[in-house]
């Protein structure tokens, strides 16, 4: 059974995304469907050759040091060497510079094929290409030249440098330090941890791209600097010159994601460790989060990856496992039935399906947000792309963390004892999975960043924006002969978000009271989001079918029962939420944490 399923990406990029229109964009004028799905073939075909048979391999040997360097199973270079050598490097790369120019949202749906194959392997490519991805943005010519040509060639390799053991997902209190030099260089001291892909030989240098203070500096993150440190300093043509004292402190060893080298770096420690400075200083946070933005809708994307891989495991074998026999019919003389067959069973996969193709809807969804606050040519429907982008970054990194997560646990349960065996393949996508609700900023973090920051920006701008949006899905829905319902329910479901929102930041003037429940507001507020993304899905597919989809039916009807299922089941969940919001409680607050003590 593949991990993934193109038709999948097809029909959540045009059918639901609409991402075709970007066809019709200047920039994009060379693409057509077809084009693009020859990508997404290709994507297939070398995931499926190349990612798909090393993914336990990679889990059982886990990074080591040999004789001071870093091993890999030889599987991951070869994985590599062939994303490099078939362009993927460089899918949103300009035609003039060898690469596809694809649009980000077609972007992401390739890397979803290779997230459901390979997490762990794809994540050296995926930081490399974000990395890549700020250098254009925010670095100088000559730096584009000496690191980004080699990144965009697959020769060098990079990484995001920020936590620090003492600090965490603090940045204001890190404490790695860039003193000037008098060639324009700085000289780095200080130690990173959590770099993942941070060391290994699968490329003839690492760019680190490192958060530092340049010595008096403002306090907190405000006097924040980016600085890219190369593992070797690179010569005027090009190639890696000599050491630069980045070393590996030690590998760290994870419950999951195995594959890719997690480590503590320490920079300088014996020797000099020259960095240089990206755009100006003390603006490095600003620039870090063009990648780390991006990485958080990557994050997403995966968990969403590794849930659909998991559903699509878990479904087969549900179709093939024969155990017991209907409550109606118990005479064991009978024949046994697949476990599909279990109400409780088609419980366990209708949850998975929507939450793993929920996320993928919400991620690339997003993705198309991105594409039209860069390229529309009309100056407000760029303005609210971003602003849209914005309110549901945070939504998109930690609701698909969240859910997905518990569709992987989900699939361990449908196989039962064997899905909590190594033979089988769920199990890992779970402990790969658990690491989306941490990195990029933990799933706490968005929930603060959704309802500190991002629903009151623009004096609520954004939530309007969105509410518009929804409404005009429910007036479609409403005209829709078995859609009405689900169409009142998102209605009044949008209704109460704005309410619930409102009655949270009347408490402002005690941040923490207002806070302290801002991660099951994501919560609630995700789900409302995912419901509206669903009665899209739902739309689409009845559209398809009344048009006549041919062998697509089976497929378009499993999508309208998978919104039925989450407008019966989930969406009320969320509302249960939003009562709950609503009432003050300062148990949180007021807790004597020493009373926790047992």
């Amino acid at each position: 059974m593949k991990p993934f399923d193109t038709e999948e990406i097809r029909f959540l990029l045009y059918d639901v995304a609409g991402a075709d229109r970007f066809f019709q964009v200047p920039r994009y004028a060379h693409l057509d469907r077809e084009t693009v799905d020859g990508v997404l073939d290709s994507a297939a075909a070398i995931a499926e050759r190349y990612f798909v048979p090393h993914y336990r391999v990679s889990d059982a040997c886990e990074p080591e040091v040999v004789e001071g360097r870093v091993a890999l199973p030889p599987e991951v270079a070869q994985a590599c060497r062939a994303y490099v050598d078939a362009g993927f490097m460089s899918v949103q790369q300009g035609l003039d510079e060898g690469g596809m120019q694809l649009p980000w949202s077609a972007a992401m749906g390739v890397a979803a094929l290779f997230q459901a194959s390979n997490i762990s392997t794809q994540a050296f490519l995926t930081l490399t290409s974000a990395a890549g991805n700020l250098l254009a943005a925010h670095g100088s010519d000559e730096q584009k030249r000496r690191y980004l040509k080699p990144m965009r060639e697959g020769r060098f390799f990079g990484t995001m440098a920020l936590s620090e053991p003492q600090a965490g997902s603090s940045l204001a209190d890190i404490r790695t330090t860039a003193t000037p030099n008098d060639d324009g260089s700085y000289a780095l001291t200080g130690t990173k941890q959590w770099i993942s892909g941070g060391e290994h030989e699968l490329a003839e240098n690492i760019v680190h791209l490192v958060l530092a203070k340049i010595k008096g500096a403002p306090a907190g993150v405000r006097g924040i600097s980016l600085f890219i440190v190369p593992r070797y300093r690179v010569n005027d043509d090009g190639s890696p010159g000599e050491d630069n004292n980045v070393r590996l402190v030690s590998l760290l060893h994870k419950m999951g994601y195995r594959g890719i080298t997690s480590t503590i770096l320490g920079f300088g420690e014996k020797g000099e460790c020259r960095g240089w400075l990206v755009g100006e200083p003390h603006h490095g946070l600003k620039y870090m989060f063009h990648m780390m933005n991006e990485a958080r809708i990557g994050v997403g994307l995966s968990a969403a990856a590794l849930a659909y891989a998991g559903y699509r495991y878990s479904l087969d074998y549900a179709k093939t496992r024969l155990q017991g026999r209907p409550v109606d019919g118990k005479d064991p003389a009978t024949p046994m039935v697949p476990i599909a067959d279990h109400p409780d069973v088609r419980h366990l996969l209708l949850r998975q399906k929507c939450y793993a193709e929920g996320g993928l809807a919400l991620a690339l969804d997003c993705a198309a947000f991105c594409d039209d606050a860069e390229v529309a040519d009309d100056d407000t429907v760029r303005a609210d792309a971003a602003l849209l982008l914005d309110l549901l970054t945070p939504i998109a990194k930690a609701w698909p963390s969240a859910y997905c997560l518990e569709s992987n646990s989900l699939a361990i349960q449908v196989l039962g004892g064997y899905g909590y065996t190594r033979d089988y393949p769920v199990e890992q996508y779970y402990r790969d999975n658990r690491l989306n609700p941490i990195h990029e900023g933990t799933n706490g973090i968005q929930g603060l960043d959704l309802l500190g920051r991002k629903v009151s920006a623009g004096n609520g701008r954004a939530l309007q924006l969105l509410c518009d949006r929804i409404a005009a899905t429910v007036a479609e829905a409403k005209g829709v002969t078995g859609f009405e319902l689900m169409a009142s329910q998102l209605e009044r479901a949008c209704a109460r978000v704005v309410d619930v929102t409102g009655q949270l930041l009347q408490r402002a003037g005690d941040p923490k009271a207002m806070l302290c429940d801002s991660s099951e507001y994501l919560a609630m507020f995700g789900h409302v989001v995912v419901a509206w993304l669903w009665l899209r899905q739902a739309l689409a597919a009845e559209r398809a079918l009344q048009a006549g989809a041919g062998v697509r039916e089976g497929y378009l009807r499993g999508k309208l029962d998978a919104c039925r299922y989450f407008y019966r089941w989930e969406l009320p969940r969320a509302m249960s939420t939003a009562d709950i919001l609503v009432v003050p409680d300062r148990t949180v607050l007021e807790l004597d944490i020493e009373g926790m003590h047992p």
